[in-house]
């Protein structure tokens, strides 16, 4: 009766929806039910929904509380004292003896909104009894005065909450795992189990343009979040009016389905344009301003581009004059200051008020699925003619779950982010991410203006910095020690990111770099060191919702090939020869949707993946694979403030041989052979020729341009 009358209480306050209940009876046997710990209301929740008597397990200081101690009039509790051995074996017993056991992992109640620490007693406990787990998601309750966000999120007093219970799982570790390990083990299938079930119960099957006004509503219209260099700090509500204003402009010279190009820098502008053109269902192809005339040229024909949208304060200031005299030629060149001239006091009234009414900002794309286009990028061409890399609105969506799985962004944090939008890290990770989680982002024009970056950082007290291992390394260079002191966590991508790097921003900064790994194609990111979970010298964890493969590569002994699956991975390919007609990814021996990344890795027991190379990077010498990668490290081991860039070439006698391009002065063969000697590893890897350069060419997004260093070791060698 009385949990009846809380039951129908909480449900008219709270809309509380329960979805998932049915996992519950598929449970036989002994269950430890765990759940993410959101506020102080999550507990009657679970008591109020659940059909089943629950015992809480709560620390014993927590127990002593009075709330609890009423609360312990209607349920039963049971108290943890995390500093007595025997506590576990209490609680062990307990779930032997048929309790449906409640278990908050995380040991706290949540003051990211994102998921803490998982401690490992729960993952034992459920191991060594045999129980299943049975995950439930708690959505909603965090934006309670109940819970500990106050300052972080819009409180409210009423909010919908969701209860989300996915089927059970079993916690197994290996048999001749004992003690501390048996209990590692135990504690990371857990906090895997718990990464899963955030990931699942986050929003994807949307149109983007639906979580922004989502977001807008969670963080409330007023909530500042994004500014540029112009230093006018932009809120939801501005951002919206915007969007509206400006997709009223779009839509009359372009059409609906359109491929439409979007040639701006960092800026509120590119937000609103990405934004504007989603709204009437045109989709955004972001084209990279710094590979000159040709391959701009190259991607509108591939993508079949026929309207590009710039800006000419900003062609003038990048110096872009001839590059869009020559785009001209081929698309109609929309400049957005053309544009804003054309604006009326009406138009501005009108989009002001239609962007404060979320069914009016969605009338023009309702009918837009999450499995449709949202956004057209472009691989870099780094070893080749770029493509073009369709990803939906659910493959943008579901690499921003993924990450806010893995690590505790807040709304409280400020991001600054350097890296062009036409960079497929650059766009999930460092803009769309923040976005839509409320996090004050800060978008600066270049990466490359390394005096400048960690002025801003320090000026706008930076929270969060994406980047590259070539960018970080240009910022320590200028930065002062004091310029990243607000800085909580560094993510690198792109590149591999050299040790040296990071161990310089953690002396120097008192930051730790996390390195992850993607590719465009996987909307980027695959795989991330996170604050929970770091590796240094690896590049982490797959992510959750993720499915791999290891394919064996003939003439290899360490490493396989990586192939992968998942929501995260793009729509297809378009390519020059064949423009805007999508190739999907598809493997020909495990099938459609499965996508061959073409580098090679080392997995260990623990999932953690290394970068061994790219297998189109690899050459054949005397029947022997050489990575190029591992010939560029022993290089670097050795000049460690030189740039680096090893090619292979035909040689009549070996097959392949290798040759070595530095911008190290007066490189000599004879110091890499001592290195390699000194260390252990085979002379293969000393390149057979070193060529001193005075820069290895490096693309817009911090990737070495290989078809660059091909051109100049062809000029070297007279070809």
């Amino acid at each position: 009766m009385l949990k009846s009358l809380v039951r129908w209480f909480l449900g008219k306050l709270y809309r509380i929806e329960v979805s998932g209940l049915e996992n519950l009876q598929k449970v036989t046997g002994n269950v430890v039910i765990v759940a993410n710990h959101t506020s102080f209301l999550d507990a009657v929740l679970l008591y109020a929904f659940f059909p089943d008597k629950l015992t809480f397990a709560v620390n014993t200081d927590i127990a002593r509380q009075w709330y609890l101690r009423v609360l312990q009039l209607f349920f039963d509790l049971l108290p943890m004292d995390p500093g007595n051995a025997l506590a576990i074996k209490h609680l062990i017993k307990c779930v032997k003896q048929g309790n449906k056991v409640v278990i908050f992992p995380e040991g706290r109640i949540t003051v990211t909104g994102t998921l803490m620490k998982i401690y490992p007693g729960p993952g034992m406990v459920a191991e060594r009894t045999g129980a299943m787990v049975l995950p439930v998601h708690i959505e909603g309750a965090q934006f309670t005065p109940f819970s500990r966000m106050k300052g972080k999120v819009r409180l409210r007093w009423f909010p919908k909450i969701k209860l989300t219970v996915l089927p059970p799982r079993k916690i197994t570790t290996a048999a001749h795992a004992e003690g501390r390990e048996r209990r590692r083990d135990a504690g990371k299938m857990l906090a895997d189990i718990m990464t899963e079930m955030i990931f699942q119960c986050s929003t994807t099957a949307k149109p983007i343009l639906d979580v922004l006004l989502d977001a807008r509503n969670i963080y409330g219209g007023q909530h500042i979040i994004v500014e540029d260099v112009a230093r006018k700090p932009i809120s939801y509500n501005q951002l919206l009016t915007k969007i509206v204003v400006l997709s009223n402009l779009l839509k009359i010279v372009t059409q609906r389905g359109e491929h439409v190009g979007i040639l701006l820098p960092n800026s509120v502008a590119n937000v609103a344009t990405f934004f504007a053109l989603q709204r009437y269902g045109r989709i955004p192809a972001m084209l990279n301003f710094s590979i000159g005339a040709k391959g701009i040229v190259s991607a509108c024909h591939t993508a079949a581009i026929s309207h590009v949208i710039s800006s000419r304060r900003f062609v003038e200031k990048a110096k872009l004059e001839n590059t869009l005299t020559e785009l001209s030629a081929k698309v109609n060149i929309i400049y957005l200051e053309d544009y804003g001239r054309s604006i009326s006091l009406v138009d501005k009234i009108m989009g002001l008020f239609i962007s404060r009414f979320d069914v009016l900002v969605r009338r023009p794309y309702n009918n837009v699925e999450a499995d449709a286009a949202a956004v057209v990028l472009f691989t870099s061409g780094s070893e080749g003619t770029p493509k073009g890399v369709v990803l939906s609105h659910r493959n943008l969506l579901a690499n921003r779950a993924q990450l806010g799985a893995r690590v505790d962004f807040n709304a409280s944090d400020i991001v600054l982010n350097a890296l062009p939008m036409f960079h497929s890290f650059g766009l999930t990770a460092a803009t769309i991410l923040p976005l839509l989680s409320g996090m004050r982002t800060f978008l600066y024009p270049s990466p490359l203006h390394y005096r400048i970056i960690p002025e801003i950082a320090y000026s706008i007290n930076a929270t969060l910095l994406f980047g590259t291992n070539t960018f970080l390394s240009g910022y320590a260079r200028f930065a002062h020690d004091y310029d990243f002191t607000s800085l909580r966590y560094v993510f690198a991508g792109a590149e591999k990111l050299k040790k040296e790097i990071r161990l310089s921003w953690e002396s120097r900064f008192g930051v730790r770099v996390f390195e992850g790994y993607g590719a465009t194609e996987t909307s980027p990111v695959l795989a991330a060191n996170t604050p929970m979970e770091n590796h240094p010298g690896t590049v982490g964890q797959l992510l959750p919702g993720v499915k791999h493969k290891l394919l064996p590569v003939p003439g290899l002994t360490q490493g396989q090939r990586l192939l992968v699956k998942g929501p995260n991975v793009m729509l297809g390919y378009y390519l020059y020869d064949n423009p805007a007609q999508l190739v999907p990814p598809v493997d020909q021996q495990l099938g459609e949707g499965w996508y061959d990344t073409g580098d090679i890795v080392q997995m260990d027991e623990q999932g953690l993946i290394s970068i061994v190379g790219r297998a189109k990077r690899f050459a054949k010498i005397a029947g022997e694979m050489v990575s190029l990668t591992a010939v560029e490290s022993l290089a670097q081991q050795v000049w460690s403030e030189a740039q680096h860039a090893a090619v292979s070439l035909p040689d009549e006698q070996k097959g392949e041989a290798v040759v070595l391009l530095t911008s190290q002065v007066d490189a000599a063969r004879a110091e890499l052979l001592a290195a390699a000697k000194k260390n252990g590893i085979a002379e293969l890897l000393v390149p057979r020729k070193i060529i001193s350069v005075k820069q290895i060419p490096v693309l817009g997004t911090g990737k070495t341009d290989y078809v660059g260093v091909q051109a100049l070791l062809d000029q070297a060698m007279g070809l």
